[in-house]
């Protein structure tokens, strides 16, 4: 018979039953587990056997019998396996392996002894780790979930994690960490129509369908019995324990027909709401932001459901199982929909055609361009950056190869600012996020050599801007054109968690963290560091010597190579280390003889030379002196040089165009060894050559000749290798105004311009467009005939005086310019920066001349009148400040490479003009006048200020020598910046710049001295001094410091603008801060006076530069004078400065409140101070604790007129305005009054008590009648 159902109200006797009568039924099991054998072990020709062996198994009591095997005289342990057996694995012969890599090296990484683990145990910060008690029940124990009684949250969990979380977390999850799931399309247009039973299949049995039905009916039987809310409550339990995607799809209702796929996927709000970091983020910027309320509701009615009629091929009866038209199926055939704006005000993700342009998402383009797809938005053309990334790890050869070529079509246009308008995000920075190096790394590996060429022009596109190189070959001919920066992203220091709280000596190194770090993290900060960490080098050496792969890859190849090279010097050095990579360069791109291509584009360029191959050595030579030797002697450039230069380019057997280029890095090449001093000899065996160079190059083409752009940098590249052999030689041989008109139209330090957004991974010029746009290294630039010019100029003056150039209104203007710039740093604005600086220094060191000429003619016209008058030019009297000036900002602008220029400029800026011409006078004129106008005698600042301009002039020579010995440490820069700006080309090692860290002079470069001093001897963390007595040379030292400052204030006030007021008040704070008598020394006095009266506006709610906040500054000044001031008036008023009524009343309360004892010795009058007292006294004090204060001060004698005449003015004047003030105020401010009111009335101090009752005393008061009172 028919074996019985399990039923649930079977008890385990029934179910035990049951299972009797299956077993003894021998019917066949609905499922069967089947055990695979292991061919390793042998088991694959015994596998019959025992399969045959184990059916015929007898069993007993419902166990199987097991043969039982024992074997004698066995060891009670195993016997250790060494060797142990060899295991075969099919990857091991896949795996790279590289020559110079340790095995050790290798186990000890993937293989971590227990004691590397456990040397460096950090405990884990539980601190904000919230604790959870379980919950209190009444229940013995817990209760049991059933499955029909689950929530929606637990369920739900169960199926949306693997989505959710990728979309979601794909901003912060690299993305080539995100191809190991598989993503499985939906198909939620499925539903159930009609009655569909269960068919019964696997229950065996002769009577399967009778058993069916009976289910069926027990079913219908239980839903009759059921009342409608009852079947309601069912369904939604049902629907709870389901996925949040299943119902969706599975209800009609919710799933009109038409609608996109992708609106029923929980996670598309989740990727659409994310920020634009992650590979998804990039969103395109909605058309029209500013939408009606009317116009967000939008027509979403659903297209008719196609029926019979609509079907292109009508079905037949004959057909089997298509009588019933099926329209859920039906409708995959139909037309996609047209794309229509989003009835939102959010992003929409951003698509892109296969030549990386950008679809607005209303195109309707049409389907056979293979734009459109089953993924997210159908009916939407082109892929985003997501469906790209996913597409590049597809299986199919052809879907890898299209995407990579895509992504590096964007990436192309990315590099030229062609989405900024129009997307929001950076796209080069989403796809770094997203991990677009590893993608392109892992697809360098790729044996189909397709994909590896799409993934190296994807490589090449991402680090090589060819704007940027284009930029820099033409400015290589400038003067010291060939030297750059390195391209090192800007040095971010990272505080390393394991290294918190341990000592100097157990922190890890740099090298070490290096080296700790994983891929990731390198590239991350540095993308060039972060591929030659994976092996990059390596790789591209055996695509170019094993696969042997196309021209336009070799390109790619080499300038990626090149942009490595700029990187730094190490990775120069790795780039020349590399095993056999420029042996296969040198053999196979620039050989010593080659047949003549048979096309001007070959198959292949193996055996040819090419001008790629020439830069990169040349690019490889400028990282220094050592890697250009190497290169010449070792590597075998000197022969391909001999080879390239001794013959016309029209002999090369090459086509026209890579003749010229090829020959003109040749000239690159040799001009940068020669600025090494090296291959000097050449010169001297191709000298035939060179001369027959120069004696063709006014055969020039026609100007609208396509050559004549290359054959013009020849010609400059032949000139750059000659001056740099006449240097080496040592024989130094070195027009109009009108170029100066373009001057500030081009400068880069007067106009800020606006430049494609660069990464910080992976700096750049920023260079797309130089052509067509003004800047300095556009084809219109001055800049280039002025340096020369200025170079020349700096020749002749030192012969022909009185040159009218350096004093014409366009160079004035353009001085004037710079003077009032703040130019900022930035790897894009740097190199030509520097550029820009020498111009500069060539005008000013110019100038020099004529203010030898000037100062000489003043001298002798007061020594001796016997002489005849030597003639002095009036515009050089007029303009030697703006001269002097400029070169005074100058001098912090300066950038590494250029410390020889900022000793030169000292030199220039340790002389005044008025110091000559009448200036200290001036100021003791504008300071008398000043005295009579003000009816109250003036403070010691306003006395003595022209006095001490007078000294400060005499002692300008030992001002220089003050500041040059402060900066001793840049003396080994200086000399290296000497060699390269002078061209003494046997002393220079290296054309690559120092890394671009900064200015070489700080912006406070004034306030050195001042600095130093207190580093060295200020105030310790214990309060006291950190030494007793000053060093020797320190008082001059700072006397020298503050009398350049009060130069700089009075008469070069442009100069010191990029100091803040604040900054300056804190740096002169060192005066009294370094020293306990030092501010009392009678020239510190004087000029420290003089100083004051120029620290008006002070912002103290910023923190100044290099200290953390100025309360503590200001808490250190006030325990530094209550020790050691002895009431000096200098220091008085130097406190009393940052009490105005204006600042915080931070300062105040610490006054009044931490240090009340120095009110006994703050006698500063108000003479003194030179400061209106109605700054401290308007408005009328607001903070409730200070005023409490101020009033316990007064009346508790703390505070007295003979002690402190400005604090005890400023207290009185704001207790009055408070105690009878008639605004209405909070509770607690209205009992303060009635408390003060209170204790003023039991005063027995009559002076006092009228004082305070000054305001109810007179209708209108006034401060001056309040002193008035006081006094």
């Amino acid at each position: 018979g028919m074996l019985r159902r399990p039923k649930p109200t079977d008890s385990e006797a029934d179910l035990l039953r049951e299972q009797e009568q299956f077993l003894t039924s021998g019917a066949q099991s609905a499922a069967s587990v089947i055990r695979r054998p292991d061919k390793r072990r042998g088991e694959a020709e015994a596998a019959g056997e025992g399969e045959a062996a184990g059916d015929g198994q007898n069993t007993e009591n419902g166990q199987t019998q097991r043969d039982v095997v024992s074997m004698e005289d066995l060891p009670d342990q195993l016997p250790s396996l060494t060797p142990a057996p060899p295991k075969k694995s099919r990857f091991k012969a896949n795996r790279v392996k590289f020559e110079d890599e340790d095995a050790a090296e290798r186990l000890d990484r993937h293989d971590t002894h227990i004691s590397a683990v456990l040397s460096r145990i950090v405990e884990r910060d539980t601190s904000s780790v919230p604790i959870s008690l379980p919950v209190f029940t009444g229940l013995a124990f817990p209760q049991v979930h059933h499955r029909s009684e689950a929530s929606t949250q637990v369920k739900s969990y169960v199926f949306i994690p693997l989505t959710v979380f990728i979309f979601s977390r794909v901003q912060k999850t690299p993305l080539f960490c995100l191809y190991a799931f598989k993503f499985f399309l939906v198909n939620e247009d499925y539903r159930v129509s009609g009655s569909r039973l269960v068919s019964g299949q696997g229950l065996g049995g002769p009577d399967s369908t009778g058993e069916t039905m009976k289910i069926h009916r027990e079913n219908e039987e239980k839903l009759r019995a059921m009342s409608q809310s009852e079947i309601l409550e069912e369904q939604k339990k049902l629907l709870s324990q389901l996925a949040q995607s299943v119902p969706s799809s599975a209800s009609p209702s919710k799933h009109p027909q038409g609608q996109s796929s992708k609106e029923s996927f929980p996670h598309d709000n989740v990727s659409r709401q994310s920020e634009p970091s992650g590979a998804a983020g990039v969103f395109q910027k909605h058309q029209d932001e500013v939408m009606k309320e009317e116009e967000e509701e939008e027509d979403l009615s659903s297209p008719p459901a196609m029926t019979e009629k609509d079907l292109p091929v009508k079905p037949q009866k004959e057909w089997v199982h298509m009588d019933k038209v099926e329209p859920e199926k039906l409708e995959w055939m139909r037309d996609l929909p047209a794309p229509r704006r989003k009835a939102t005000k959010m992003a929409m993700e951003a698509r892109f055609d296969f030549a990386g342009m950008l679809i607005p998402p209303t195109e309707d383009l049409p389907t056979h361009l293979g734009l459109h797809h089953h993924g997210q938005e159908p009916e939407r053309a082109g892929y985003s950056l997501q469906e790209l990334f996913l597409l590049s790890r597809s299986q199919v050869i052809q879907q890898r190869s299209l995407a990579l070529s895509t992504l590096a079509n964007i990436l192309a246009k990315a590099h030229n600012g062609e989405y900024q308008s129009a997307l929001k995000g950076n796209v080069m920075s989403t796809l770094l996020d997203a991990g677009l190096i590893f993608l392109l790394r892992f697809a360098l590996d790729d044996s189909i050599e397709g994909v590896m060429s799409a993934a190296m022009h994807a490589l090449n596109t991402l680090l090589v801007c060819t704007e940027d190189e284009a930029c820099l070959d033409s400015t290589f001919s400038w003067f010291r054109g060939m030297a750059s920066f390195p391209l090192l992203p800007c040095a971010q220091e990272e505080e390393d968690e394991e290294d918190e709280g341990l000592g100097e000596i157990m922190k890890m190194t740099v090298k070490e963290k290096e080296e700790r770090k994983s891929d990731h993290d390198v590239a991350r900060q540095d993308v060039i560091k972060g591929l030659l960490k994976m092996k990059l080098l390596p790789r591209l050496r055996y695509i170019l010597e094993v696969v042997r792969p196309s021209p336009r890859v070799v390109q790619d190849i080499l300038e990626v190579l090149t942009r490595i090279a700029r990187h730094s010097s190490s990775s120069a050095t790795q780039v020349l280390d590399c095993p056999r990579l420029l042996e296969v360069i040198m053999t196979e791109f620039l050989p010593t003889s080659w047949t003549a291509p048979a096309s001007p584009l070959p198959h292949s360029v193996y055996g040819l030379p090419l001008a790629g191959a020439m830069k990169l050595l040349r690019v490889l030579s400028t990282s220094g002196r050592h890697a250009c030797a190497r290169l010449l002697n070792s590597v075998g450039a000197r022969e391909r040089l001999s080879r390239l230069l001794s013959v016309d380019p029209s002999e090369l057997l090459l086509e026209p165009t890579e003749a010229l280029r090829i020959t003109t890095e040749a000239y690159r090449l040799w001009a940068v060894a020669a600025g090494y001093g090296q291959a000097c000899q050449l010169y001297i065996d191709l000298y035939p050559a060179l001369v027959k160079e120069l004696q063709s190059v006014h055969r020039v083409l026609a100007p609208s000749h396509p050559l004549v752009p290359l054959q013009l940098q020849r010609v400059l590249a032949l000139l750059s290798l000659l001056t740099q052999v006449t240097h080496t030689a040592g024989c130094h041989q070195e027009l109009q105004a009108g170029a100066f008109y373009s001057t500030r139209s081009t400068s880069v330090v007067c106009n800020i311009q606006s430049s494609p957004e660069t990464t910080p991974s992976l700096p750049g010029l920023a260079c797309p467009g130089w052509r067509d746009r003004l800047g300095l290294a556009a084809p219109c630039s001055p800049f280039p005939l002025l340096t020369g010019l200025g170079l020349l100029l700096e020749t002749i003056t030192g012969i022909h005086k009185g040159l009218r150039l350096l004093l014409s209104e366009p160079v004035i203007g353009y001085l004037r310019s710079c003077s009032q710039a703040t130019p900022t740093l930035s790897h894009t604005r740097a190199w030509l920066l520097q550029h820009e600086h020498h111009l500069l220094y060539l005008l000013r060191h110019c100038f020099t001349s004529e203010e030898t000429q000037l100062q000489t003619a003043l001298s002798s016209s007061s020594s001796s009148f016997s002489f005849p008058q030597v003639p002095i030019e009036p515009d050089v009297v007029k303009h030697a400040s703006l001269y002097h000036q400029s070169a005074l900002v100058l001098l912090p602008w300066l950038l590494p490479g250029s410390e020889y220029l900022a000793h030169e400029l000292s030199c220039f800026c340790s002389s005044f003009s008025e110091g000559h011409s009448g200036g200290p006078e001036a100021v003791e004129l504008g300071e008398l006048k000043l005295h009579e106008d003000s009816h109250h005698r003036a403070s010691p600042s306003l006395q003595t200020v022209g006095a001490l301009l007078r000294e400060a002039c005499v002692q300008l020579p030992s001002i220089r020598g003050c500041f040059l010995t402060h900066l001793a440490h840049l003396e080994s820069s200086v000399l290296v910046s000497r060699d390269s700006l002078l061209s003494r080309n046997p002393w220079i090692k290296s054309h690559l710049l120092p890394e671009l860290t900064g200015p070489t002079l700080p912006s406070d470069w004034p306030y050195l001295p001042l600095v130093s001093l207190y580093e060295r001897t200020g105030v310790s963390d214990g309060g006291g001094l950190a030494v007793e007595e000053l060093p020797v040379g320190a008082l001059q030292a700072v006397t020298h410091c503050l009398q350049w400052l009060l130069l700089l204030e009075v008469w070069r006030e442009e100069a010191l603008k990029v100091v803040l007021p604040v900054a300056k008040f804190a740096r002169l704070s060192c005066v009294f801060l370094c020293s306990s008598d030092l501010f009392l020394e009678r020239p510190v006095q004087r000029l420290t006076w003089g100083l004051f009266r120029l620290l008006d506006s002070l912002d103290l709610n910023a923190p100044p530069p290099g200290l953390a906040s100025f309360q503590d500054l200001y808490s250190a000044l006030l325990a530094q004078y209550e020790a050691v001031s002895f009431g000096d008036r200098l220091f008085g008023c130097w406190v009393l400065l940052p009490l105005q009524r204006r600042y915080s009343a931070a300062m105040r309360l610490a006054v009044f409140g931490e240090h009340v004892g120095m009110l006994r010795s703050l006698g500063v009058t108000l003479q003194q101070l030179s400061i209106p007292i109605e700054r401290f006294t308007s408005p009328p004090e607001d903070s409730l604790p200070l005023l409490r204060l101020y009033f316990r001060s007064l009346v508790t004698g703390s505070l007295k007129r003979h002690w402190c005449p400005v604090l005890y003015i400023v207290a009185l004047s704001h207790v009055n305005a408070f105690i009878f003030s008639q605004d209405a105020a909070a509770q607690e401010v209205e009992a303060a009054r009635h408390s003060m009111l209170w204790k003023i009335y039991y005063l027995t101090d009559e002076v006092l008590l009228f004082l305070l009752n000054f305001a109810f005393t007179f209708v209108s008061p006034s401060v001056s009648t309040l002193m008035f009172y006081v006094h």
